[in-house]
């Protein structure tokens, strides 16, 4: 499950992305947060953080506030959750960037918990790498959500 901090990052980039793609030019922190619903002080620090990462850029004075610099083809979905929420493997044994053994595993080659997870997680994986921000824009490729229940 992704964080709600992910979530207003997400929200945020599309918001600078739309402003992009209407010629428009930079938002302020309040701009960001009035289109995207996300709280002023909880996105000062998200701003910050993809500011770091190089995903936006900020400008000073009356025409200031942030602005995406990354193309949206470039801003992968999946590397957008590592940077925000860290690692997002459902085991330490699957993770990319942060492997670690599970503590309680005697062999990870016949582990079944790691096969049946590692599965699960690569179909994940192979569909969220390939997701960018450039999708999630252009909300019309992507595909319905079917019912699936409660979970």
């Amino acid at each position: 499950m992704i964080s709600q901090k992910t979530k207003y990052a997400i929200k945020a980039l599309m918001t600078l992305g739309d402003e992009l793609a209407s010629g428009g030019s930079a938002l302020t922190i309040e701009e960001i947060a009035q289109r995207s619903g996300a709280p002023k002080r909880f996105l000062e620090h998200i701003m910050l953080e993809l500011r770091n990462a190089g995903y936006v850029g900020s400008r000073r004075g009356r025409a200031g506030g942030y602005v995406l610099i990354k193309p949206a083809q470039e801003i992968s979905i999946g590397e957008l959750l590592r940077q925000v929420d860290g690692p997002i493997a459902p085991l330490p044994c699957l993770s990319r960037r942060s492997y670690q053994r599970c503590e309680d595993c005697d062999d990870e080659k016949t582990c079944r918990l790691r096969k049946m997870f590692g599965q699960v997680f690569w179909s994940y994986l192979l569909l969220i790498e390939s997701l960018t921000l450039e999708d999630l824009l252009d909300q019309g490729d992507l595909p319905e959500i079917p019912e699936i229940g409660v979970a």
